[in-house]
């Protein structure tokens, strides 16, 4: 049981890390660029447009927190 907890508290920490929302808006993201391609619509934009946003976004919180 020890080990499992361990291997949960791992893959929490690496996904989530420190920015939860960094993380529900990459997960966000990967979801819009699956329904967009789903669509036949070329999407291989929009995921480094979103870790972009993403990435400013998590920046900006850092900084204001600082």
């Amino acid at each position: 049981m020890r080990w499992i907890k361990g291997f949960g508290r791992f893959w929490w920490d690496f996904v989530i890390g420190d920015d939860w929302l960094a993380a529900v808006l990459v997960a966000v993201a990967i979801g819009v660029t699956a329904a967009i391609a789903h669509s036949h619509i070329t999407a291989w934009w929009l995921m480094p447009v979103a870790v972009l946003g993403v990435l400013w976004l998590s920046l900006r919180r850092a900084i204001r927190s600082a």
